[in-house]
């Protein structure tokens, strides 16, 4: 199906992460991870119009400097209710549909990304909500939703609970009798989701991407998930540098709250 819809994909961003503060300000392969990260979001074929969405907080002064210098699209919102700041960035760019996206992916593969969204834009009369990861299948890091952004508008006025406003998508996962879920899997049958680490939360998360940035940006500025996994196969030490961290999300701090995550997709 050709695409009518105006896409908007949302980068959240902000320099206050508890655990590897200014994190989208270190450095791969000469320039600031957001920037890289932007790269491999843009690399996307239906992407749509980019935003980075940050919040009033002054510290995030920096974050608008940055896009000013990139020339990159900015918009500055709600520090902690980020269903609120997806549904802001989105209403002022008029869109149709909303893709979130975290700014701490920057090996997320843009053909995982155009997978997704051809799949919701061939579908859109049947979904309100597509994603790759409810549940997950491919290696943690190349985390795509997308949603119609009248289904992102009834979650702001109806999302209740502060997982919901913090997380943006949760109120759609558990909401299943009130919008038509969609979910892309990974189509060679594998579950890397809980054994391959390709996000930023801790240090070591940091030298294991940026091991695979001076491995393999010199070579292909838009090297593919393919190519991160052959890359682990040569050479396996790589993959132990954040190995220990595998499998930890934020869901484990909300197994109580969340009717349709299991124990079995987290870890402490």
């Amino acid at each position: 199906m050709e695409n009518k819809l105006n896409i908007v994909t949302v980068i959240q961003a902000r320099t206050g992460s508890s655990r590897l503060p200014n994190k989208i300000f270190l450095p791969l392969s000469n320039a600031p991870l957001l920037y890289r990260m932007y790269e491999r979001v843009a690399a996307s074929k239906l992407r749509g119009t980019i935003i980075i969405a940050t919040t009033t907080d002054k510290n995030d002064d920096q974050v608008e400097e940055l896009c000013k210098e990139y020339q990159l699209n900015c918009f500055r919102g709600h520090p902690t209710d980020l269903l609120d700041r997806h549904y802001q960035a989105a209403k002022l760019l008029t869109a149709d549909a909303v893709v979130k996206i975290p700014s701490d992916c920057p090996l997320i593969d843009p053909n995982i990304i155009d997978k997704v969204l051809q799949f919701y834009i061939d579908n859109s009369d049947k979904y309100d909500f597509v994603s790759n990861l409810h549940p997950p299948t491919y290696p943690d890091g190349n985390d795509v939703e997308i949603m119609s952004f009248e289904a992102l508008k009834d979650a702001l006025e109806n999302a209740k609970l502060e997982l919901e406003r913090e997380h943006t998508t949760p109120y759609f996962w558990e909401n299943p009798d009130r919008f038509r879920i969609g979910n892309v899997v990974w189509e060679n049958g594998l579950d890397y989701s809980m054994s391959h680490r390709f996000t930023i939360d801790y240090e070591k998360d940091y030298n294991f991407i940026k091991q695979v940035y001076d491995e393999l940006y010199p070579i292909n500025n838009k090297f593919t998930l393919k190519d991160i996994l052959d890359l682990l196969e040569r050479k396996p030490d790589i993959k132990k540098i954040n190995e220990e961290y595998c499998g930890v999300n934020w869901y484990r701090n909300h197994l109580s709250e969340l009717k349709t995550i299991t124990s079995d997709q987290t870890k402490n």
